[in-house]
């Protein structure tokens, strides 16, 4: 039985991030992507996502090896699908490779590396991966020492899984915006609450989240709004038994701010409608027989987000959280990283700096808030 041990949401490929490879694509170029295991076994398969892509992606081949030190990988080992060492996506569609021999354990960071012979077009991509990734001109699927590799970048290209054959059920996905895909945290380092929690927990936690991920609109820059893509994202990963939801602040806050028209996506929203969404991710996770957590909205005093209308409406949100009943369990996030003094503020010692997003002790602050309720 396999199980995810690492996870990337596709995202629409955007201009604006940079360096950014996701709209020029790639053509006779490798691309080299490192990502942390949260769980082990004997055998290793990937998952290759074309979801936004126009026309078939052709790879032309495709290896897994245990990483060393910047793009250096041990031993690659060469990735067959279907038998076949390449694989062509349909436009919108996904492949999975066979699975390669490769023992890894929990903790472990592997890279994946691709080879593309023929002109991808724009790139379905995860925007911040807060760790680095590689690309150089031909085919380095071979290449160990990582010197043919002269480009680097902080995004993940089509890969949007990794599996091992561990045969855990117990995994945990953590779904949600910036704050979950890591904002804030230390780059290369792997300091994002999924990645606490995953030492504190020792099961497989995924990470579901997409910066400015809205609940209830979709975005050209943020992706699909969540109460869509929950169940590419989320229901569908191997081994998954329960999913945190920390979603919402953006719905809140991007309505409320003039400064930055692309922030507005959307009208004004109201707690009612914020609430609605919640209930559909409730109701998708609990069709699929997951336990479904809830966290209040963290503490944003004095952020870009902030004003009279979205204090007020996250307000009535996350009393809606604590008190309705409907998710399986709830953790007062809110709570947990405000600031004794105001707490409409992030603990300063908790603050990224921009008074949203935490730093690497706030995470750890969430991991431990969720590790309590789990």
């Amino acid at each position: 039985m396999f199980t995810a041990a690492w996870t990337a949401s596709p995202q629409l490929p955007a201009e604006g991030f940079t360096p950014n490879w996701s709209r020029e694509g790639f053509w006779r170029q490798s691309v080299r992507q490192v990502v942390r295991l949260t769980a082990g076994g004997g055998r290793v398969r990937i998952r290759l996502s074309n979801a936004y892509g126009t026309s078939p992606l052709r790879v032309a081949g495709a290896t897994v090896g245990r990483a060393t030190a910047g793009a250096a990988v041990e031993s690659p080992t060469r990735l067959t699908f279907e038998g076949a060492y390449d694989v062509s996506l349909p436009a919108r569609g996904h492949a999975v490779s066979d699975a390669a021999e490769l023992a890894v354990a929990a903790g472990e960071p592997v890279t994946v590396t691709l080879y593309f012979d023929a002109t991808t077009g724009p790139a379905t991509f995860h925007a911040q991966a807060f760790t680095t990734s590689y690309r150089g001109e031909g085919d380095l699927l071979a290449d160990t020492g990582g010197e043919g590799f002269d480009a680097s970048t902080e995004s993940w290209y089509f890969l949007s899984a990794v599996e091992v054959d561990g045969g855990r059920t117990d995994g945990i996905a953590l779904f949600g915006d910036s704050i979950t895909d890591g904002f804030g945290s230390t780059p290369g380092a792997d300091r994002r609450w999924s990645d606490a929690l995953a030492r504190r927990t020792g099961r497989p936690v995924l990470n579901a989240g997409i910066g400015g991920n809205l609940l209830l609109n979709d975005s050209a820059w943020y992706g699909e709004k969540g109460v869509h893509r929950l169940r590419r994202d989320v229901l569908e990963l191997a081994g998954v038994d329960t999913v945190v939801v920390l979603i919402g602040l953006n719905d809140i806050g991007f309505s409320e701010t003039d400064e930055q028209p692309t922030y507005k996506p959307a009208p004004v929203v109201e707690a009612a409608d914020v609430v609605a969404g919640h209930r559909e991710l409730i109701r998708q996770g609990k069709e699929r027989g997951l336990r479904v957590i809830g966290c209040t909205l963290l503490p944003f005093a004095g952020s870009d987000h902030w004003g009279e209308h979205a204090a007020k409406v996250s307000h009535e949100v996350d009393e809606w959280i604590r008190c309705a009943g409907e998710y399986d369990a709830v953790v007062d996030l809110r709570r947990a990283l405000a600031d004794p003094a105001d707490p409409d503020r992030l603990r300063a010692a908790y603050d990224f700096g921009d008074h949203l997003h935490p730093n690497d002790e706030g995470y750890v602050v969430m991991a431990e808030a969720v590790l309590r309720r789990l």
